[in-house]
C-alpha cells in the first residue's frame, strides 16, 4: 500500500517549509510558483553545503528567492540530528516532497501552490 502523505513521520518538517513559503509568497506578491521550485532545489544543495557534502554544486538564487533558501537552511539546520532524529536524508526529501506538491498545484496557474498552502498553512 502507498504511503500517505500524512503517514511522513517528518510531515512536521514539510509544515514549517511550507509556512515560510507562505510568508515570502505573502510578501512577494510577484513570487511565482517556478521561482519558488528553483529556490527548493537550491535550497537542497544549499543544506548539503551546511553538512558538508556537494562543495563542487552552485547555489543558484533568482532575486526575490533568498527568502526561501534561507528558510529551507535555517529549517535544515534546526532539525537535522535533534529529537526529531531528522537526517539530512530526510530533510532533502521533504523539500524533494514540497517542490512535487508546488509543481502539482501550479498547473492551476503561476501561483496555484500559494492558492493552495494559504488556507492550511
Amino acid at each position: 500500500m502507498p504511503k500517505d502523505f500524512n503517514d511522513d513521520p517528518h510531515l512536521d518538517v514539510c509544515q514549517n517549509i511550507e509556512v515560510g513559503l507562505r510568508e515570502q509568497y505573502d510578501r512577494l506578491p510577484g513570487l511565482i510558483d517556478t521561482q519558488c521550485m528553483f529556490a527548493l532545489d537550491s535550497a537542497k544543495v544549499a543544506i548539503k553545503q551546511q553538512f558538508g557534502y556537494a562543495r563542487n554544486e552552485r547555489v543558484n538564487v533568482l532575486p526575490g528567492t533568498e527568502g526561501i533558501i534561507d528558510w529551507c537552511v535555517a529549517i535544515g539546520q534546526a532539525r537535522i540530528g535533534d529529537a526529531s532524529n531528522l537526517t539530512l536524508k530526510e530533510d532533502v526529501a521533504c523539500l524533494e516532497k514540497i517542490k512535487r506538491s508546488v509543481k502539482r498545484h501550479s498547473e492551476a496557474g503561476p501561483r496555484g501552490y500559494y492558492a493552495f498552502i494559504r488556507h492550511y498553512v
